[in-house]
């Protein structure tokens, strides 16, 4: 075994669990946010669509410039963590109303380009034949930070019997992503696999995208991505909803959308174990097929919120699984020099994609309910399940898996 490896992926996935807390921070005060400042539909949704903006505005700005194959990864991560948590600490500081906030949000999400992308490429120079594994490791750490939020907003309603105040949630996941930028700064170091810096290439993002087996990877996660940021951003507002309308304890609703998003973890972490022995095609198109099922059928329990509940959380297990197996062969597929920059610009077109579904979902609850809400998102599983049995049967597919295709 690598001297030091499970410590420092370890490491890395704490850091990222706290930093990631920043992006939904927000989204998990909305109901305080538009009591207080009267948000609409469209505002709710671009307080977390804000964030995925940004993202990709830093991911492709990182993408055209190599950056994360031309500077230090764990410096990027560090520095990134530490602006971000600067910014989302300025929301609660100057905002009086959602202009602010949405811009400080946009320019979060930019901060965020650079956490998770060159986090994976982190990973990357650790695991060889265990990638699955590493990069489930770190998207599972992505998914539980995610959720923290939602967890934190549930707390202070035990004492108060009231909303929870934002502000705090806000100031709180300020400090854990300063705790990471710590720990990713001063306790990370790169593994024995890290390649040479590569040369400056900006041609490089579009060759990313002629080379067909990356691109069927790529496919895949684009399909994954319509559904997942969709299924995070509203499924715990669903589940609060569901709770309020049965007269259930309001508490137990927002611990309940904190758990949704959290068994993301246990999901990541399992699919990496898998697909690193069963291969990442097949790991892949059964946590499609399991997710895109549960898209169908959930919102038509928002009546029986005890039932929906326990749906959701198979939803929110099998929903990200397939996630970090579609960076991992991304990662095996395209040109070792430039796996940040690959790796990059994948989550940069995903998270383009997820504006769409985020937007879409507020519109279809207002015109005809909850019920119809999550139907939508099961195209992007079909068209997943189509990329990766094409992805299967191409001689590169033995590249991914040690051979497991």
């Amino acid at each position: 075994m690598t001297e030091g490896k499970w410590r420092n992926l370890s490491l890395l996935a704490l850091a990222e669990l706290l930093a990631m807390s920043l992006w939904f921070s927000a989204s998990a005060v909305v109901p305080q946010l538009t009591q207080e400042w009267g948000l609409s539909g469209g505002q709710q949704s671009w307080m977390t669509m804000s964030v995925q903006v940004g993202f990709v505005v830093g991911a492709l700005l990182s993408a055209v410039l190599n950056l994360a194959d031309r500077v230090s990864a764990r410096k990027l991560v560090a520095f990134s963590m530490l602006a971000g948590a600067g910014l989302n600490a300025a929301i609660p500081l100057f905002s009086t109303g959602p202009d602010l906030a949405l811009v400080l949000r946009f320019l979060t999400g930019i901060s965020l380009a650079g956490v998770y992308p060159p986090g994976m490429k982190l990973v990357a120079t650790w695991a060889k034949k265990d990638r699955g594994l590493g990069i489930g490791l770190l998207v599972g750490a992505l998914a539980l930070g995610s959720a923290l939020p939602h967890l934190i907003n549930a707390f202070p309603v035990l004492g108060s019997g009231g909303m929870p105040p934002w502000r705090s949630v806000l100031w709180f996941a300020s400090a854990l992503a300063l705790i990471g930028s710590f720990l990713a700064f001063f306790f990370i170091r790169n593994g024995p696999y890290l390649t040479q810096s590569a040369p400056f290439d900006w041609r490089f993002a579009g060759k990313a995208l002629s080379h067909e087996p990356t691109r069927l990877a790529n496919f895949g996660y684009l399909g994954h991505m319509w559904e997942l940021y969709a299924m995070w951003a509203w499924a715990p507002l669903f589940l609060l909803t569901s709770y309020e309308a049965a007269g259930l304890n309001q508490t137990a609703g927002r611990v309940a959308g904190f758990g949704v998003v959290a068994i993301g973890f246990v999901g990541s972490i399992l699919a990496g174990v898998l697909a690193d022995r069963l291969g990442r095609t097949r790991i892949t198109t059964w946590s499609l097929l399991i997710s895109g099922s549960l898209s169908l059928m959930v919102g038509f329990f928002f009546n029986a919120p005890v039932i929906a509940t326990v749906l959701m959380l198979v939803w929110g297990f099998a929903v990200v699984a397939d996630s970090a197996q579609f960076s991992a062969a991304v990662s095996e597929l395209s040109d070792a020099r430039y796996v940040g920059t690959t790796l990059t610009l994948q989550t940069a077109m995903g998270f383009t994609l997820t504006l769409f579904t985020i937007r879409m979902v507020p519109p279809i609850v207002a015109w005809i309910g909850w019920q119809w809400a999550f139907p939508v998102l099961a195209l992007g599983p079909v068209f997943g399940i189509w990329a990766m049995q094409r992805l299967r049967g191409l001689p590169e597919a033995v590249q991914m898996a040690s051979g497991n295709r």
